[in-house]
């Protein structure tokens, strides 16, 4: 994907270029396409060394963190508080933690605190040095872990695996979920959200996406998101719903208009996804590569495929006030399509506004 260069054409010649019509790169160069039809939404940042394809098995998954999350000052704070309470909860035990990437791995650690903190025995080896009894030493604590918080294991963000592999999001969760159950006035750092890339070992090759992780609540007023102007509207007005669809549905056939495309059902038409893009290339001028999304999707996959490539491209762009799920809009959500759209309608109604206001004369 790349986007188009404004130019020194007039408006009538740029709106006969039509530029998101993804169809006219059948005419371009292949091998120029190629190369600059970069999906920069899913490469890793600098400083993030890709795995290499023999370390995933096949469907494998691997989160990272890349540099500018990792230097995040939430972030880092929370890993300090963390850390702090550690090292007090252990101190009759002479027991420093340095790393919470590098020392909780092996369970050690972890079965110390636990008891301390709960007050019981586990019945776990004190001293580990294989890789084998290590992660039995970690089974066995992470089992009482999860009994003592009421959760199911399928409910807990960590498992022996990943805290095992050093996966310091998994860490940081559970030392978290310890902290608020057992000592609760511990004043962890509030909204701390990090970006983390996820890569996937497919038949084709590594596949990477973004996702935002939340690590602890919101706690004020001042932390939490802004209200959602859609949720304000189902709930206090629902008799006004019909007639803002109207007017988005008007502005966004004005705008597909020039590539033969209209909407008639807002609910069903944007749940592929397809149009959805078009319209982001459209308005925002991208080009989108035809291998980049599914003009024609057959699957509820390659669906979610098209409106999280959609959404990625919103967020990029500063145009989603509210988190979306991209499910939500393959499921025919109305109020989701129409968070997603009001953001599209807003910047280019007032684009147009103040483009059609005239100026005054030259001083």
């Amino acid at each position: 994907m790349w986007r188009a260069q404004p130019s020194a054409h007039n408006e009538d010649e740029e709106d006969e270029q039509c530029l998101c019509q993804p169809w006219l790169f059948r005419f371009m160069d292949w091998e120029v396409m190629e190369l600059e039809s970069l999906y920069d939404l899913l490469q890793l940042p600098k400083g993030v060394e890709p795995p290499a394809e023999e370390m995933l098995s096949q469907g494998g998954k691997k989160r990272y963190l890349p540099p500018t999350s990792r230097k995040d000052p939430k972030f880092e704070e929370l890993q300090k508080v963390l850390m702090e309470w550690i090292n007090t909860t252990l101190l009759p035990e002479h027991i420093v933690v340095r790393s919470l990437e590098e020392d909780m791995f092996d369970g050690l650690i972890l079965h110390h605190l636990f008891q301390r903190l709960a007050a019981l025995k586990l019945e776990a080896e004190d001293i580990a040095l294989t890789a084998a009894s290590q992660k039995h030493k970690l089974t066995v604590v992470l089992e009482a872990v999860n009994r003592s918080l009421q959760l199911e294991e399928r409910q807990a963000k960590w498992s022996v695996e990943t805290i095992f592999n050093k996966d310091l999001l998994s860490t940081l969760h559970l030392l978290v979920a310890l902290a608020k159950r057992f000592q609760p006035n511990l004043s962890l750092p509030t909204n701390v959200q990090v970006e983390v890339i996820t890569i996937e070992s497919t038949k084709s090759g590594l596949k990477s996406e973004k996702s935002v992780e939340q690590l602890t609540e919101y706690s004020t007023d001042k932390d939490q998101p802004p209200k959602d102007v859609f949720d304000e509207l189902f709930k206090l007005a629902p008799e006004k719903v019909n007639a803002v669809k109207e007017a988005i549905v008007n502005f966004v056939n004005q705008k597909l208009d020039r590539l033969g495309l209209s909407v008639q059902n807002l609910d069903t038409q944007f749940a592929d996804g397809v149009i959805l893009l078009l319209l982001i290339g459209q308005l925002e001028g991208f080009f989108l590569h035809l291998k980049e999304f599914y003009l024609t999707p057959n699957s509820p996959a390659e669906m979610l495929h098209n409106v999280t490539l959609a959404l990625e491209l919103l967020k990029d762009e500063g145009l989603l006030s509210c988190p979306v799920s991209p499910e939500d809009i393959v499921n025919k959500d109305a109020k989701s399509t129409l968070r997603v759209l009001y953001g599209l309608f807003c910047k280019h109604t007032q684009k147009a506004h103040r483009d059609s206001t005239p100026r005054g004369a030259p001083n």
